[in-house]
């Protein structure tokens, strides 16, 4: 894998669930959990409730109400808050990411994580991993009320941060994403390509793509930015 160019890069943007964290958590609990809590409350066979939530996914998928808590416990009739508590214990970070993130603080790099996960997810999450500690900035992009799908988040997240495109890297697990984000101006994407530890991973055709970061923490580390001192 070619290396990323370490040396114009300056702000790195991260996104959350299969980026830093295991995505088997998201999965299991969206597509096993929820499906069976109303087979329970319906009394309909469970493979029947999975086939209506898969339609009622695919409506909303890439919008901001996909990551809602509130309109899915709305839509459900069901405290998708409540319900995430469960399984808590399976919130946890890939195995690859305190490295990656260690070697990116200690480079001097300016981190933010820019999530589609709602703030309450958000909050449930950073409790139970910590992952604060290595980020300079927690962003939920229901803050703006679009997705990272979308061009004009891009744009309202620019005017937020005042990063520089041509010197930041974005990294995240949705290659459409990563296109979005290419097309507004960011000058590096590196796209993660097994998100859920306990599936196989995902081919990524448009853009750099890694399945283990400590690929990565050598070069981070040896190479500083070459421009720290240009004003911006």
């Amino acid at each position: 894998m070619a290396l990323l160019p370490w040396h114009k890069i300056e702000t790195v943007l991260l996104d959350m669930d299969g980026t830093l964290l295991d995505l088997h958590f998201d999965n299991h609990f969206w597509l096993e959990l929820v499906p069976q809590k109303l087979a329970i409350r319906s009394g309909k066979p469970i493979e029947r409730c999975k086939q209506e939530l898969s339609s009622m996914y695919s409506q909303v998928q890439g919008c901001i109400e996909w990551y809602c808590l509130d309109y899915w416990s709305e839509k459900l009739d069901l405290d998708i808050v409540e319900a995430k508590q469960e399984l808590k214990h399976l919130i946890t970070m890939r195995e690859d990411a305190i490295p990656f993130l260690r070697a990116l603080r200690e480079s001097g790099r300016q981190l933010v994580l820019v999530t589609n996960a709602h703030p309450g997810s958000l909050s449930l999450k950073v409790e139970q991993t910590k992952l604060d500690k290595y980020i300079d900035e927690l962003v939920s992009t229901h803050e703006f009320g679009v997705s990272k799908e979308f061009p004009s988040l891009w744009q309202q997240l620019h005017a937020r941060l005042n990063f520089r495109p041509e010197h930041t890297l974005f990294v995240d697990d949705n290659e459409g994403i990563l296109d979005t984000a290419k097309a507004f101006g960011i000058a590096y994407t590196l796209g993660i390509n097994n998100p859920d530890s306990k599936l196989p991973e995902k081919p990524m055709d448009r853009h750099l793509h890694i399945d283990d970061y400590r690929q990565l923490v050598d070069s981070i580390r040896e190479i500083r930015f070459e421009a720290k001192q240009e004003s911006k």
